[in-house]
């Protein structure tokens, strides 16, 4: 619980005791200001709860990222046991696949730059 939640309850209630005892003695003064110190202490109280929403969901996001990282390893491994079982299964096709991918790549390194066409100008 943060401390801005702690503060504004006690705000929020001496706010609220303020306003009591102001509409008792018939003091406006004494009563706004008790509505006053009460409205602030509902958006301290208001702050304090944003304030521990935001911690909690950074420590939710930190733990699902730990999570992810400890178990990044066996979703590696699995996976590399699955391409090693395609290519198990079906050698030629495999090479087929990793011929065309080494044929794109020699394509696009090979290539020459591309150059703006000339431009033109007419000074006259």
């Amino acid at each position: 619980m943060d401390k801005d939640r702690i503060a504004g309850a006690a705000k929020d209630f001496a706010g609220k005791v303020e306003g009591v005892a102001g509409d008792l003695a018939g003091d406006a003064r004494t009563q706004a200001s008790g509505r006053a110190r009460e409205a602030a202490g509902t958006v301290q109280n208001l702050y304090g709860q944003a304030k521990d929403a935001a911690r909690e969901a950074g420590e939710a996001a930190v733990s699902m990222a730990k999570d992810a990282y400890d178990n990044s390893g066996d979703t590696i491994q699995s996976g590399s046991k699955a391409v090693a079982k395609s290519v198990r299964d079906n050698p030629l096709g495999s090479l087929l696949i990793a011929g065309g991918i080494g044929f794109a790549l020699a394509l696009m390194m090979s290539r020459s730059a591309r150059r703006p066409p000339p431009r033109w100008r007419y000074y006259g």
